[in-house]
């Protein structure tokens, strides 16, 4: 099996990369390093190519090899890849995800996780690409109106973010009535782990906080701290795309929560660290423009559907999280 990832040196996507790899798929990847960064791909054999005459001409295609493409996942050389039939599978992670920036710059943000999204689609569905793992968000929900929410309640976005990601599922769902397009959309809630810089616009209360504690910064807790979180492992969430490349029913563009149905407050995960860490600096913050107060998913239709559930606890997962940090500050690249 071959596969694609877009988005592949960033938080989420490394951990993909790792993993598909260990189990033997043969692996590119595509990342403008805009917020990736290649430090994530430690310990695979990776070849960086960054022009669009390398990515077209002859490269290693034996699988040994990670060919890292350095470039817009829209890019010609890739696309043509693509058309060329090179992959079974495209794992579509990159985007521009930070919701307040969406806020601010709509037209910017929508080019890249929309417009450009949507040719992706169409160049995998034209280079028979058996299926497209899309990575969405909670965010299409909005407020929700049900917690925990269901993939069924209604979707009411309160940012750009949000209804990007959203309009992108109903353009897979037209593409697979349309075209025949093979689609699955993971609605992750909040992903936290290893491989995942503070400064990543990705960053969960949990990675912020942890990047404070090791670089000897203060934690920002925005509003009153009584906003809730689905905070889900990102082994978890490394699972979901390969539970959902792998299913053997047919798939076009359903959508999944990747969540783990228990939420916990922002207060409660600070009393975490400080059972860990001791004494914190915390600087209070305002709310931020386009958060929503609280996430809880429903994780049942991916049960149910995809044999698919998380695994990984949150005290687990904080602790493989802050182990991951230690290695990469006594490595001297925090």
């Amino acid at each position: 099996m071959k596969a694609l990832i877009t988005g592949g040196c960033g938080f989420i996507g490394s951990n993909l990369a790792h993993e598909l790899y260990n189990l033997g798929w043969t692996i590119d990847i595509v990342d403008d390093l805009s917020s990736g960064n290649p430090y994530f791909l430690k310990g695979l054999p990776v070849r960086f190519i960054p022009s669009v005459d390398m990515a077209l001409g002859t490269i290693d295609e034996s699988g040994k090899t990670i060919n890292v493409f350095t470039l817009d996942f829209t890019d010609r050389g890739v696309l043509e890849r693509i058309l060329g039939e090179k992959y079974d599978y495209i794992f579509h992670l990159a985007a521009n995800p930070r919701v307040e920036y969406s806020v601010k710059k709509p037209t910017e943000t929508t080019e890249t996780n929309l417009l450009k999204t949507v040719g992706l689609f169409e160049c995998a569905q034209n280079g028979n690409v058996k299926r497209v793992v899309f990575s969405s968000s909670c965010s299409v929900y909005g407020d929700a109106s049900i917690i925990p929410t269901p993939e069924s309640c209604n979707a009411n976005p309160n940012s750009p973010y949000g209804l990007q990601k959203l309009t992108v599922e109903k353009f897979a769902k037209l593409m697979a009535i349309n075209g025949g397009l093979e689609s699955v959309c993971l609605r992750y809630f909040n992903v936290y782990g290893p491989r995942q810089f503070g400064g990543s616009p990705y960053s969960t209360a949990i990675t912020s906080w942890t990047h404070a504690v090791f670089t000897d910064q203060m934690l920002r807790s925005d509003g009153d701290g009584t906003q809730t979180r689905d905070m889900v492992y990102v082994g978890d969430v490394v699972s979901a795309n390969i539970t959902a490349a792998l299913h053997e029913d047919p798939l076009r563009g359903e959508a999944f929560n990747v969540c783990t149905g228990i939420s916990i407050s922002n207060l409660d995960i600070l009393e975490k660290f400080r059972f860990r860490f001791g004494n914190l600096k915390i600087e209070n913050a305002a709310w931020r423009p386009g958060d929503v107060m609280h996430t809880r998913g429903d994780g049942s239709y991916a049960k149910t559907t995809m044999k698919y559930r998380t695994k990984i606890s949150l005290s687990k997962g904080l602790d493989e999280t802050w182990a991951w940090w230690k290695r990469a500050k006594d490595e001297d690249v925090v």
